[in-house]
């Protein structure tokens, strides 16, 4: 096996104790076959360009973790793996040189790792290609694909790097979305369009027979359907039961958030609700309604945590406007249950639900009664607060943050009033590049660093739709003290 699995623990007790261990998956060939005709049906704004994502961009992120989680895979030999004779071998799971960390774990290496047993591959292979409607001789081809292979095509969608035979799934650099660590629970997601079918198959395969994940296999949660879902009229249901990862939060041991946005519906949430508190997994989960909007697609995309006691936001869905404020005639008759506006519902095993009125008031509540936060509740806002910046910027990720540690995030460098606003809260800022070279020459301890927004390069990321929150799936994290 790539992956080392003996000392391998799950644990997710918060959105900013140390980080430990994660899932990623970096940019892969179907990326770079995503066509204009198709962008959209598999959830993509527009076509990147690949080696520039992959080289300019997510390799920075790659070799940030690294640094963080498992300095010796790295540290002292960053000029050799970026070397041109290379050839990015370090960042290749095909690759013999390839990094392999058990820390910064990759999905196609675990992949490849569960298709050396034959009898996996072969019930994981029917199941891609009944999916994929393939011919039933491309299947017993596939089943008797070398495995480092075949997880490359499963991914990518692609024989011979060139002749596609079914869709790429481009959407698995977003790894959060298809499963959530809940303390030592996993939560197995249900994304909610067809395009991310085959990414939930290849989740639960893995989950339930790597080795890695032996010791937690009772502790791995697939939220079912709804009684005789199969009687629903249409495809797209209001009621259909879907929940992504986006849309989970994990802020306190004992609380869980969930979103219900355009992927998460409240069957879903409820479902899940069922679930954790028949687990005894947690005792409190809030519910987040948003707008149905492609702005916003997951509550991760309006609102992370910083610290303790701070959180970057959109300032115009945290708060809630007085219709008195307004003295114009119209506002008279507008409506006042709007489908744009915010609704919280905090439920309890066994105790009545309670509601906050705005997202603000709900954080400021987990900061200081679930995580003891004895400082003022800080909101960093989109935009800096400024009109259009905070749409523009919040489109582009700027409320998409992953903590490596408690103050220390990764964002988009182009997000530039947001950059303003955490300056202004006393932040220091620095380019992932300037960053990685001060880790190599013993100028800066990872482990040391605090309040810092690290600037990631993404012309071609945040074209993607979504952020480092979105393109992590934390394992391990410290709990927070």
């Amino acid at each position: 096996m790539i992956i080392n699995h003996s000392d391998f623990k799950l644990d997710v007790t918060s959105e900013i104790g140390n980080l430990r261990a994660l899932l990623i998956h970096s940019p892969d060939n179907g990326l770079g076959k995503v066509v204009p005709s198709k962008a959209q049906d598999w959830l993509f704004e527009d076509i990147v360009h690949l080696e520039t994502m992959r080289k300019n961009e997510y390799d920075y992120y790659v070799k940030l973790l690294m640094y963080f989680l498992d300095p010796g895979k790295i540290k002292g030999k960053l000029k050799d793996i970026d070397a041109e004779k290379n050839k990015r071998a370090f960042f290749k799971p095909d690759d013999a040189d390839f990094h392999a960390s058990d820390k910064v774990i990759e999905i196609q290496s675990l992949l490849t790792d569960i298709l050396r047993e034959d009898d996996i591959r072969k019930k994981l292979v029917a199941s891609v290609c009944a999916i994929e409607h393939c011919h039933y001789r491309l299947q017993l081809k596939l089943i008797d694909t070398e495995p480092v292979e075949l997880a490359k095509i499963i991914i990518s969608g692609s024989l011979n790097r060139d002749e596609m035979i079914f869709a790429p799934i481009p959407n698995l650099i977003f790894s959060r979305d298809i499963g959530v660590a809940v303390n030592n629970y996993m939560l197995l997601n249900k994304p909610a369009k067809k395009a991310r079918a085959r990414e939930t198959l290849l989740a639960r395969y893995i989950f339930f027979n790597h080795p890695l994940f032996a010791a937690y296999r009772d502790n791995i949660l697939e939220i079912p359907e709804t009684v005789q879902h199969f009687l629903r009229p249409g495809e797209d249901n209001d009621q259909k039961t879907t929940l992504e990862g986006g849309d989970v939060m994990m802020v306190s041991p004992q609380h869980l958030l969930i979103g219900c946005s355009e992927r998460t519906s409240v069957s879903g949430a409820n479902e899940a609700i069922k679930l954790l508190f028949a687990h005894k997994v947690v005792k409190k989960v809030t519910v987040v309604k948003i707008p149905h909007k492609r702005d916003y697609m997951h509550i991760d995309t309006i609102f992370t945590q910083v610290k303790r006691n701070t959180w970057v936001l959109l300032r115009s869905l945290a708060i809630t406007e007085s219709y008195m404020d307004n003295h114009e005639p119209a506002s008279w008759f507008a409506d006042k249950k709007s489908k744009d506006k915010v609704e919280i519902v905090q439920f309890e095993n066994g105790k009545k639900p309670i509601t906050f009125d705005t997202i603000e008031d709900l954080l400021n509540d987990i900061s200081t009664n679930d995580l003891d936060s004895k400082k003022k509740t800080k909101f960093i806002y989109s935009g800096n607060d400024t009109f259009p910046f905070d749409a523009r910027e919040q489109w582009t990720d700027s409320c998409n943050l992953l903590a490596l540690k408690e103050g220390v995030v990764l964002g988009y460098d182009r997000n530039d009033k947001t950059v303003d606003a955490f300056k202004q809260q006393g932040f220091d800022v620095i380019r992932v590049a300037d960053l990685l070279q001060k880790f190599e020459n013993d100028e800066l301890d990872p482990q040391k660093m605090k309040n810092t927004l690290i600037l990631m390069p993404s012309s071609e990321l945040s074209r993607a739709r979504g952020g480092f929150h979105c393109m992590s799936m934390p394992l391990l994290r410290d709990r927070i003290l």
